[in-house]
């Protein structure tokens, strides 16, 4: 089975590692999408640079494909034919979040998406709280 990790991941933080790393014990192959989004990249460049930095990280990972896209996160996953949508959930906020998306992939896709925990000790960890850290130069 396939899944599609998706996100901006701006940056890519151990905690989006730590969900790749487990989903790829849960599955045959795992698709990390990075999308472009106008609010955290600012255009398609700074993302194919994340897509060209977390394919670094898995370049010894077989199990890891890493894309970019700039459509419906649905529509990668009908037009890749991958099974389902992975996302990691930190806390309500998160859950919240994420279940208005989960309706409307469903319902107008019916795409499933499942929902990982993040592990305990990296639940505080944002890309928010990091490009913050970063930009006042904080070693992140």
């Amino acid at each position: 089975m396939k899944v599609l990790f998706p996100g901006t991941f701006n940056p890519f933080t151990i905690g989006h590692k730590n969900i790749v790393d487990r989903a790829c014990s849960l599955f045959d192959n795992v698709v990390i999408a990075v999308g472009v989004n106008s609010e955290k990249h600012p255009d398609a460049k700074s993302s194919a640079s994340a897509v060209d930095s977390i394919k670094r990280i898995y370049k010894d990972n077989q199990k890891v494909e890493v894309i970019g896209y700039s459509t419906l996160t649905a529509q990668v996953v009908k037009e890749m034919g991958i099974d389902f949508i992975i996302r990691g959930i930190r806390n309500s906020k998160d859950l919240d979040y994420e279940n208005e998306i989960t309706r409307v992939n469903y319902t107008v896709f019916g795409v499933e998406t499942l929902y990982m925990l993040a592990d305990p000790k990296l639940k505080e960890i944002s890309s928010t709280v990091a490009r913050e850290l970063h930009k006042y130069g904080v070693e992140i």
